[in-house]
């Protein structure tokens, strides 16, 4: 990286609480030759105000999966501005998106837009005490956010500010661990309004007889109804419990109508947002229909439950992204494109570190439509710190990857610019675990994780 401009952490810090909007886009999430802040992004790339250009598997906090600046969804949000954007009664652009996305996801029948993750994964938590007349929820403690809300943020260690009688009434369990859920469920009989779990991130729900690199849909599995999900719907079906799936990550990436689809199961309740609108603001609460009228205004005599009422929930501008993103993923194959992309990205580079011996200590996994590094200390224990030092290699070769979210905009090009840049930076790992210490070759401070409780 060449004339980096730096110096404009001191003035977010002074304006904005973390630095960011986001805790996730904050300096401790990152090496100390990452940029400060970006000027724009185009395609899969993105650029600081100097003009360096940078290689991006971060997307927008796996928000943008066409790719930045894509003029096709810029315009039709060019025109939706014009229209109005906010109008003071539904609008017609409202309608079209929730017909499309109820026609889109099998298992929804009626859906509530919102701007943001937590809105709509509150309103589901809220509904399904409202249906049930029971309080509690119970989540995954191995995934680690659902919403900024006190009833979840209050079951992390993250408590100052909370109201931990609401955060009391959240319940954890383990993923992939049903006698954890069932010890809840005999611990609280009655009682558990709904249980809410991400149907996988790294985790798979799937026993270890399915090679997930090789399913194009898990659905069609002879074993599918053996995993995980299925054995949380039974539990909850029999307790008379909703079964609610968080799409945030897996939404519009897994399959497009979801990992639910991929995964063969029909929730109750579900949540999608992230990659809808291709970075647009959009979130949705789905479901069944007889839930979520409960949130409606038609039903004579019947009890209201405020559901969720926000101002700029229907942005015209937002929700004409999101079908314009939806006619693109279909159009290009684009979700075809990222279980290809990334397969091939994780076979190249776990052969680029078993060819130096390193196989053990860094490698990728999961699914090939998200995958997912790991690094280790040459104890073979996940070290933050050896993490930090290849974030940081990589970005010497001007390759951003906090993470690894694929775009349609990530192409041939881009996978040898990343393996070239990942051979370099495991040139460095090898000789920092040779020496059994990371400190000389580290010039950064440890990547922090975002859910601690001191700074």
């Amino acid at each position: 990286m060449t004339n980096n401009v730096k110096g404009f952490s001191e003035r977010l810090h002074n304006v904005i609480p973390g630095g960011a909007h986001t805790y996730s886009r904050g300096d401790d999430q990152f090496p100390f030759n990452a940029p400060d802040i970006l000027e724009r992004g185009e395609g899969c790339y993105v650029f600081d105000p100097a003009g360096n250009k940078f290689l991006d598997y971060g997307m927008g906090l796996r928000s943008v999966n066409i790719g930045y600046g894509n003029k096709e969804i810029a315009d039709v949000v060019y025109k939706e501005a014009l229209k109005g954007n906010n109008l003071t009664r539904a609008s017609l652009t409202e309608l079209e998106a929730a017909e499309l996305f109820v026609s889109t996801i099998p298992t929804v029948e009626m859906v509530k837009f919102a701007k943001h993750g937590s809105t709509v994964t509150t309103a589901a938590m809220k509904l399904a005490r409202a249906y049930t007349g029971k309080k509690y929820i119970a989540v995954p403690r191995e995934q680690p956010f659902f919403s900024f809300d006190d009833w979840f943020i209050g079951t992390t260690v993250l408590k100052r500010g909370v109201l931990e009688v609401v955060a009391d009434f959240t319940l954890l369990f383990n993923y992939n661990n049903i006698e954890s859920l069932e010890m809840l469920f005999e611990k609280y009989p009655n009682q558990i309004a709904g249980v809410m779990l991400e149907a996988a991130t790294t985790l798979t729900p799937c026993d270890n007889s399915c090679s997930k690199s090789e399913k194009s849909n898990c659905a069609s599995c002879p074993n599918s109804k053996l995993n995980f999900l299925h054995k949380v719907k039974a539990l909850c079906l029999s307790n008379d419990t909703l079964f609610i799936l968080d799409e945030m990550i897996t939404g519009f990436r897994w399959n497009l109508k979801g990992a639910q689809s991929f995964f063969g199961i029909e929730p109750d309740l579900t949540t999608f947002g992230k990659a809808m609108a291709n970075g647009f603001a959009v979130a949705a609460l789905g479901g069944k229909r007889d839930i979520m009228e409960l949130g409606s205004i038609k039903t004579k005599g019947a009890e209201r439950v405020f559901l969720t009422s926000t101002t700029h929930g229907a942005e015209m501008s937002a929700l004409a992204a999101y079908i314009k993103t939806s006619e693109i993923l279909i159009r290009d194959k684009v979700i075809d494109h990222f279980w290809k992309y990334g397969q091939y990205l994780i076979n190249s580079f776990n052969a680029l570190a078993k060819s130096r011996g390193i196989e053990e200590h860094i490698y990728m996994e999961g699914y090939p439509c998200s995958p997912n590094y790991i690094v280790k200390d040459s104890d073979k224990q996940i070290s933050m710190a050896y993490r930090t030092l290849f974030a940081e290699k990589m970005l010497e070769s001007n390759v951003l990857m906090p993470y690894i979210a694929i775009s349609a905009s990530h192409t041939d090009a881009e996978l040898d610019i990343t393996l070239t840049a990942a051979e370099k930076a495991m040139n460095t790992l090898v000789q920092a675990l040779n020496d059994k210490s990371v400190g000389q070759y580290l010039k950064s401070p440890v990547i922090k994780p975002v859910f601690r409780k001191f700074n």
